[in-house]
């Protein structure tokens, strides 16, 4: 393979780039010229043709000519300069705000020229405001641009005109050489359509697309050229998760044979019979980790598919062989529910608990360290305290993180670092602890396939017997009173409910009802019963009496944040009204109708909104009230919000696409997936030089 070594050429050697241009560079990203190689077009001008006046469409970028009619100085709010221009077609106007008195004199009435600009409806029907012009001679004809105009990414001080001389230098680079074709031939890809076209073709295309090039196939990223490099890049993506797996795996982990006694030991305590799905996954685990290979699985479950009992299945599997298990959750109360749960199964057993959240101080505290790395606390629960510098764990086999994607991909994977790293305080012994990662958020199969490439999956697809799906009511706030009267029967006749808010005090910008006022107003409303409020701002020890009540049946109606979104479990809740439905995306949506439906008993979750309702909030709604399934919900959110949000802000610029798009290139994944492995295995030298090319200076899941 001739290396053209493109990536250790600096942008410095380009003909104009000095040092403080080349530091605006590389606020881009662009350090070399492999770097602006791959910096590709967001969209294209087409300059190549020009648009009789006559058949311009507003919101339209096009060149046009004709002859100035008139010139006249316009004095309204602001002074302008107007123009009519005519061609045989019809006649438009162009206005300047800002020109001078050589451009007043050059744009008189009887003037050729030719326009490039963005047409806009005005007062006078199609306009164009301050267009690109040059001055045409008859004799003497103007030639148009010979290839579509490219519009990079830019920042401040960087301009489009600098940024297309730059890759067109670094084109030229490749006229007598060759880049590296990282990618083997595979011709039993389904991919082989899209990895026929060369390399060096497709980026030579993408900079500089000749007359003819279909500019519908290229907005939309579906030209072969924007294929093929979609598809390198997503091989780049998922080699650089399966690198982090292969390194992970290369270290050794604890054995942890099964101990079916205590398994057995275990299943008494819950009073309740597994599911066969829990039982599949259960064993997935205890396989894994007999294992001298540190474990790397996902489990996937609905809300209320009881992920917490495999997990505790997997943790006492992990204790009976003498190792810890740490198990961190993202928020107090759900972590608190986890302590809840853990101590009922295990104290019994006689594994001692030790407690760690951030509002932990002073003895208490010291006392849980000590317990922590002494080992004499065997299942340790908490937050993010659990992986700060202090906690020193003394035997660390087995850690569990729920609900990850509220982590975020990078804090997934520093967590990670930090506890497989030999030297850090998490593992005393040098060896990689089993890592079992938990979610009730659906992953729509296309975002497993490719932000969880490191992971295998594991799904409960099965809820517990007597489980009744929730009925699903989309309402207009306008049928508040009647909902408040039938929250009252319902809690009359013994049941309980929740009332959801948006906001906790009230907002002038957002029109959503505050937890507080709504909490006031429904006790002025229900005097007989007992309402509580809970949301973020309460201290962790409020919450938890609050929570407590509830569960307990000292309150009959629990006004709330989306702070009980997950982790909430009280099976004589059956009724819940979600205000602003309209606001959340929808599996913030699904989190939150999974609170009911907990027991035996019919269960119903009231979605009100405030109309008028967007399009796509409304079919937000419609999927909520058609289907209680979480991964249709998933898959229905991907397709509205995109992927990036799915994952959770924190995680978005972590799964930063320059051209691939994981919704338009799902179809592609499952190929992706087995090209990524055979170039691991196969093509190992490569590796390194995909991942680099794609990610850059932010090689985020490979450094990780």
């Amino acid at each position: 393979m001739a290396s053209l070594g493109l990536d250790r050429v600096g942008v410095e050697t380009l003909r104009g780039v000095g040092p403080q241009l080349a530091i605006k560079l590389k606020k881009l990203g662009l350090y070399s010229l492999q770097d602006l190689l791959f910096h590709l077009p967001l969209r294209y001008i087409d300059r190549t043709q020009i648009t009789p006046i006559g058949g311009v469409q507003p919101q339209s970028e096009v060149v046009i000519e004709g002859e100035i009619r008139a010139s006249d100085l316009v004095f309204g709010r602001r002074r302008s300069l107007v123009c009519r221009l005519q061609d045989n077609s019809g006649t438009t106007t162009l206005r300047f705000f800002h020109f001078s008195r050589a451009q007043q004199e050059r744009l008189k009435a009887g003037a050729l020229i030719r326009c490039f600009g963005e047409a806009r409806r005005g007062k006078s029907g199609i306009e164009f405001y301050h267009p690109e012009y040059q001055h045409l001679d008859k004799d003497h004809p103007k030639s148009l641009d010979d290839a579509l105009t490219p519009v990079y990414p830019a920042t401040e001080g960087v301009t489009q005109t600098r940024i297309r001389d730059l890759c067109s230098q670094a084109l030229k680079k490749l006229d007598n050489q060759s880049i590296d074709e990282l990618l083997p031939p595979l011709p039993e890809s389904g991919l082989s359509h899209q990895l026929s076209f060369s390399l060096v073709g497709a980026l030579k295309l993408l900079h500089n697309p000749p007359p003819g090039t279909a500019l519908n196939l290229l907005a939309c990223g579906e030209h072969p050229a924007q294929q093929r490099l979609a598809a390198e890049e997503l091989v780049a993506h998922n080699l650089s998760l399966l690198r982090l797996r292969q390194r992970i795996q290369q270290q050794q982990a604890p054995i942890l044979s099964e101990d079916k006694i205590a398994k057995n030991s275990l299943l008494k305590q819950l009073g309740f019979n597994l599911t066969s799905a829990q039982n599949k996954v259960i064993a997935e685990i205890s396989t894994d980790i007999k294992s001298a290979i540190p474990m790397l699985r996902l489990v996937q479950g609905d809300v209320g598919s009881g992920k917490t009992v495999v997990a505790a299945m997997a943790a006492v599997q992990a204790i009976a062989n003498g190792s810890q298990v740490a198990l961190m959750a993202p928020t107090e109360i759900l972590a608190e529910q986890h302590r809840i749960n853990f101590e009922k199964w295990f104290k019994p057993l006689g594994i001692r608990i030790a407690w760690l959240t951030g509002k932990i101080k002073s003895k208490a505290r010291e006392a849980q360290l000590s317990a922590i790395a002494n080992g004499s606390a065997k299942m340790i629960i908490g937050t993010h305290a659990l992986f700060q510098e202090t906690v020193v764990f003394n035997n660390l086999g087995l850690s569990i993180i729920d609900e990850q994607h509220r982590f975020g991909v990078h804090q997934r994977l520093a967590l990670r670092q930090k506890g497989f790293d030999p030297t850090s305080t998490l593992s005393e012994h040098g060896s990689a602890p089993h890592q079992l990662i938990m979610t009730a958020t659906p992953i729509p199969r296309t975002l497993a396939m490719s932000a969880y490439a490191d992971l295998d999956c594991s799904v409960i697809d099965e809820l517990p017997p007597g489980r009744k799906p929730v009925d699903t009511l989309v309402l207009s706030n306008i049928r508040r009173n009647d909902i408040i009267e039938r929250v009252r029967a319902s809690c009359i006749a013994g049941r309980q409910a929740y009332w959801v808010c948006t906001l906790i005090e009230e907002s002038d910008v957002l029109e959503a009802q505050a937890a507080e006022v709504t909490a006031n107003e429904l006790k002025l409303l229900l005097p007989q019963l007992s309402v509580g409020l809970i949301h973020g701002r309460l201290k962790p020890k409020n919450k938890l009496e609050i929570m407590e009540a509830f569960k307990s049946g000292e309150i009959n109606l629990l006004v709330a944040t989306t702070v009980i979104e997950v982790g909430v479990d009280v099976p004589n809740a059956s009724l819940m009204i979600i205000e602003n439905s309209e606001r959340l995306g929808l599996s913030q949506l699904h989190q939150l109708r999974g609170r009911i439906g907990r027991g035996s008993q019919a269960s119903h979750c009231v979605l009100l909104y405030s109309p008028p309702i967007s399009g796509n909030g409304n079919a937000r709604l419609k999927i909520m009230r058609e289907t209680t399934d979480g991964f249709k919900i998933a898959e229905k959110d991907l397709e509205l919000r995109g992927p990036g949000e799915v994952l959770g802000t924190r995680q978005t610029g972590e799964m930063q696409l320059h051209i691939a798009d994981l919704q338009r290139d799902s179809h592609m994944l499952a190929d992706i997936k087995i090209i990524a492995g055979y170039v691991l295995i196969n093509h190992p030298d490569n590796v390194d030089s995909l991942i680099h090319r794609w990610l850059g200076h932010s090689e985020k899941y490979a450094q990780a």
